[in-house]
Order: C-alpha cells, then sequence, then structure tokens
C-alpha cells in the first residue's frame, strides 16, 4: 500500500496534534508546581546570601572614629560610603576581603553595573590604603 504526500503530510499533523494534547493532558500542573517550587527555592536562598553579606563579622565597630574614609577609594562617592557603612563596610580592609559574592550584592544595593567594583579596583585601592600606601595608591588612580 503506497501513499501518497498529502496522506503522509496529514499523518504526520495528526501525531503532532495528539503528541502535543497528550504532552497538556498528562502534566496535570506537575512542572507549574515544580516551576512554583524552585522559584520559592531561589528566593530563600537569595534571602539567605543577603543576611550572610549583611552580617557584621564581630569585632567591626560602629564607632565613627574607627570608620575609614572610604570616598578616598577613586569611585565611591560620599552617598556610596554611607550606603557601605549601612552594609557594615567601615574600614579599608573589610573592603579589600569582600567575596565575588558580596560584590555582587554591593554593585547590586549601590545600583551598579555588574562588575564595576572589579573594573574600578575598589579591592585593590583598599589594600593599598590600608596598608598606608597612599602615596602608590595616589599614584597609580589619581593622577592622570
Amino acid at each position: 500500500m503506497a501513499f501518497t504526500l498529502n496522506e503522509i503530510i496529514l499523518l504526520v499533523i495528526a501525531l503532532l496534534v495528539g503528541l502535543v494534547l497528550g504532552l497538556m493532558m498528562s502534566g496535570r500542573g506537575k512542572y507549574k508546581r515544580l516551576w512554583r517550587d524552585e522559584q520559592i527555592a531561589h528566593r530563600q536562598t537569595l534571602k539567605e546570601r543577603d543576611a550572610r553579606v549583611a552580617a557584621v563579622p564581630p569585632g567591626v565597630g560602629h564607632d565613627r572614629s574607627d570608620r575609614d574614609d572610604l570616598t578616598r577609594v577613586r569611585g565611591i562617592s560620599a552617598a556610596d560610603a554611607a550606603a557601605l557603612h549601612e552594609a557594615g563596610y567601615h574600614r579599608y580592609d573589610r573592603l579589600g576581603a569582600i567575596s565575588d559574592e558580596q560584590q555582587a550584592a554591593l554593585e547590586a544595593r549601590l545600583g551598579r553595573e555588574p562588575g564595576t567594583i572589579a573594573r574600578e579596583e575598589w579591592r585593590t585601592q583598599a589594600r593599598l590604603l590600608e596598608t598606608g600606601k597612599v602615596r602608590e595608591h595616589e599614584r597609580r588612580y589619581l593622577e592622570t
């Protein structure tokens, strides 16, 4: 028995329609539930990450005299420094030791593009200022 081209096309269309209807009926919302559960888990993970980033390690004082002038780092404005202080970054050593995860959270908090902190070398600048290499910092970042 030979099929014509029109019969083959109709048969393929009928099979595809049956496949689509079968897939739609078999899920019964299973994939929607899985997606919703994944979204809830993702939100929870983000909350835990933000809580870890915002946690101030023991020994970091909140006294204003114990704070470094973060505006000396090129790229940090006074408003950025205030936001960094709110996030618990008061000293150069803490800013110089941030992880990539903390960097991403800070960039989001400051409304900066991802990668701004690395591009402007905030960590390196903070480490130079922390170790007292002010002249080196000025030569590399402030002199044009």
